[in-house]
């Protein structure tokens, strides 16, 4: 991903990586029924889905961007198209949300028709590999045990050709995102979700208290639960 006519700033070590040819994967997600059909948008804040996040606005969907590594009391920004400070290309941008999007709480997100995932590498299966810190299928699972994304809610990604592996090679846990569709500049996959796939939840044995302080609303939850 780092080579010339790939890699776009900024450099993608240690980040989900920004491509060329972003603004045309985003295009032929738009020329989808999965997104004609979804008012509401949860969308990672990353750069290579920017245009994504953009499309959306431009649409008049309602976009949910989380805030970097959930550590606000109210980890998610509401971008509304209609409540926009400027253009919707500024709006969608990691700075511009934090500046047009209302900061809200688990508690206010509206249930979700389509989640973007951004990915550094994903197989053809639907495996999705992140950056390595769980947060998108925390985000998931928190979303799910609340009631805002079950079966019907579709999963999304747009990458680069080259972020694309065989079927296989990307390992599955059980709490991994699924991906339904996946967007390079040139085509469309739809990957069947596994024989028994079920919805994220939360494993709070696997989170530890350091992880579980960083992030208000996961010790909001767990004294819920208790």
């Amino acid at each position: 991903m780092s080579v010339k006519g790939v890699a776009r700033f900024p450099a993608p070590d240690g980040r989900i990586p920004n491509f060329v040819g972003a603004e045309a994967a985003a295009r032929r997600l738009a020329n989808t029924a999965e997104w004609a059909q979804a008012a509401t948008v949860k969308a990672n804040p990353d750069s290579p889905q920017w245009p994504v996040r953009q499309r959306a606005l431009d649409e008049g969907k309602l976009v949910y961007m989380a805030v970097p590594r959930l550590t606000d009391e109210r980890p998610f920004l509401l971008l509304d198209p209609e409540r926009l400070h400027g253009l919707a290309r500024s709006a969608s941008s990691i700075k511009g949300a934090a500046q047009s999007g209302v900061r809200v709480d688990i508690t206010e997100v509206e249930p979700v028709d389509l989640v973007v995932a951004g990915c550094v590498a994903v197989g053809r299966d639907g495996a999705r590999l992140g950056k390595g810190g769980g947060f998108s299928d925390l985000e998931f699972a928190v979303a799910a045990g609340a009631g805002l994304v079950d079966r019907r809610t579709v999963v999304v990604t747009t990458v680069h050709a080259r972020q694309l592996v065989g079927a296989g090679r990307v390992p599955r846990t059980p709490h991994d995102i699924h991906v339904d569709v996946i967007v390079t500049p040139d085509e469309v996959l739809r990957c069947p979700r596994p024989s028994g796939h079920r919805l994220a939840s939360i494993r709070w044995q696997e989170l530890s208290e350091e992880k579980i302080a960083s992030i208000p609303m996961l010790g909001r939850l767990r004294a819920a639960c208790r």
